[in-house]
């Protein structure tokens, strides 16, 4: 099965995704400047908000310092902490696929681990040190390599459902890759995006206008910001997450919530670039979800390839829910796919034209979720 969500939100001034100038993140589409948010940001901001746990269980940790996990679960183990301090250096080693051990005890990759990986790793480091009776000397001499021959089972082992939606590619025969069964676009504005700037100054609380000298202003900057409604488009393959999680008991039992608390997830985290000094937290003005046997996934981003229009007159998301709208009529009519089911919610634009003639109108967010959830 694939499902589809569908999500427009309408920003204030923000700063939710910036580049390497500190300005936010832009594209061209259809010929004209869109403000954008990486698909990296949207992913990291679901994942790690606290809703992601609550719904869907444990979580794995992306991270270079694998020795540090590995070393908490020894010190767990009774391990001494001089034996430790050289198996830290072996699992830079194993976990690079190398015979060089690594000073900085980080990996030469950022990879995704489940705690079932940590304690794999560990469990060899500990079997390892007990084999040469918690000499650290003894220890220090041992290749990484013959330590690597050791871990077994990959491909077998349990991953967090984090892992099994989002994938991780590794270079590393200790891990198994992923295949993500979430594919998620780059979100769009439905418009041109216009940057703007905010000159700001910092005024000193103990500096009053008595002395001259001090007079003017403690800090003089400037910060950039845009103000956005943005297309968001996710396509989650129920197949291959379920393939990810096969060896996967304790995640497995989240797999059939995955739509309905992933749309709750979209709908209630927002990226944190600058939120302390933009506040630039929404909610959606419209969620789309789609439920498809086939799965031939299809965004709906060309919409608006014709930018929607800045005018006094013009209603901004109106305008975009209602193009959003007609563009899946337009596919249904001409490229006839199968949808099984579509579910709308549109809290504030409603009427004749704003929705999709083939579609389950969703009262509350709740409705919706529950429709998605049977």
């Amino acid at each position: 099965m694939l499902y589809e969500i569908h999500m427009l939100k309408n920003y204030p001034p923000t700063c939710l995704n910036r580049d390497e100038t500190g300005m936010p993140k832009t594209c061209y589409f259809g010929g004209a400047p869109r403000g954008r948010i990486s698909s990296q940001c949207l992913k990291r901001t679901w994942r790690t908000s606290p809703l992601f746990g609550d719904l869907l269980g444990e979580t794995g940790k992306r991270t270079r310092k694998l020795p540090e996990l590995v070393a908490d679960r020894l010190k767990e183990k009774g391990c001494p902490d001089d034996v430790i301090k050289v198996l830290e250096k072996k699992v830079t080693a194993v976990a690079n696929k190398e015979s060089k051990e690594n000073d900085d005890l980080i990996t030469s990759q950022i990879i995704f681990f489940s705690p079932e990986d940590v304690d794999a790793v560990a469990d060899v480091m500990e079997k390892c040190a007990n084999a040469n009776k918690l000499d650290a000397k003894k220890i220090d001499k041992i290749k990484a390599k013959d330590i690597l021959g050791d871990i077994k089972d990959v491909a077998l082992r349990p991953m967090t459902i984090d892992i099994a939606l989002f994938g991780r590619m590794v270079t590393s025969d200790t891990f198994a890759d992923v295949e993500a069964s979430v594919q998620t676009a780059h979100a769009l504005s439905t418009h041109t995006v216009n940057q703007e700037s905010d000159y700001f100054t910092a005024v000193d609380d103990l500096v009053t206008g008595a002395n001259a000298d001090d007079s003017g202003a403690a800090i003089i900057g400037d910060s950039d910001y845009n103000s956005c409604c943005y297309y968001h488009y996710v396509a989650i393959d129920s197949d291959q997450l379920g393939k990810n999680l096969e060896y996967s008991p304790d995640a497995r039992k989240f797999a059939d919530k995955v739509l309905p608390a992933f749309i709750k997830i979209m709908a209630y985290t927002n990226p944190s670039g600058k939120q302390n000094s933009f506040a630039g937290q929404v909610l959606p003005d419209l969620l789309c979800v789609e439920i498809k046997e086939k799965k031939i996934p299809v965004s709906y981003v060309n919409a608006y390839a014709k930018p929607v229009r800045f005018a006094p007159s013009m209603d901004l998301i109106k305008e975009s829910v209602t193009r959003l709208s007609g563009e899946i009529d337009m596919m249904d009519s001409t490229y006839g796919l199968e949808v099984k089911k579509r579910i709308w919610f549109s809290p504030r634009i409603k009427g004749e034209g704003t929705s999709p003639k083939n579609c389950d109108i969703a009262a509350t967010l709740d409705d919706m979720l529950k429709k998605c959830l049977d």
